[in-house]
């Protein structure tokens, strides 16, 4: 892929349709985009992972970035792409929630991916929320008041 400028792209990897959903979901919020790629591992028996994995990273120019979404940290979606986790321009972010994919593919991409990712995922953990502990300590609060 001849490239003339740097483009940061994204791939969601998954077992199963996870990705499909996430995607689904991030065209509806932040419109739809050409940079993402999807993995969505072992729903067709006649795909290869590793082969699915190398045609994308195939597609990143050495100027480009991929960040890429996986769902398990130390699952075999993971463990296949951690062998291109060392190049410069790949960053593995597992263990993602939809927050955390929005922020990072709207983020300014003149920021340093790993600053994103960072920032990213500590507000992402702020969206991990047990509501019902939340709504039962907010009553407690207004009943004492």
């Amino acid at each position: 892929m001849e490239n003339t400028g740097s483009t940061r792209k994204f791939l969601i990897a998954t077992h199963g349709k996870l990705a499909g959903g996430i995607k689904s979901s991030l065209d509806i919020i932040t419109g739809t985009a050409d940079s993402i790629f999807l993995i969505e591992a072992y729903v067709d028996e006649n795909r290869s992972l590793e082969d699915d994995i190398k045609a994308i990273v195939d597609q990143i120019g050495d100027n480009d970035e991929l960040i890429v979404f996986s769902d398990i940290m130390g699952g075999s979606v993971t463990n296949q792409i951690l062998q291109y986790a060392l190049q410069p321009n790949v960053h593995v972010v597992s263990g993602f929630n939809l927050p955390l994919v929005i922020e990072i593919i709207l983020a300014d991409a003149d920021t340093p991916a790993e600053d994103v990712i960072a920032e990213a995922i500590e507000n992402a953990k702020q969206q991990m929320v047990y509501v019902n502990k939340l709504l039962t300590a907010q009553k407690q609060e207004e009943d004492n008041d």
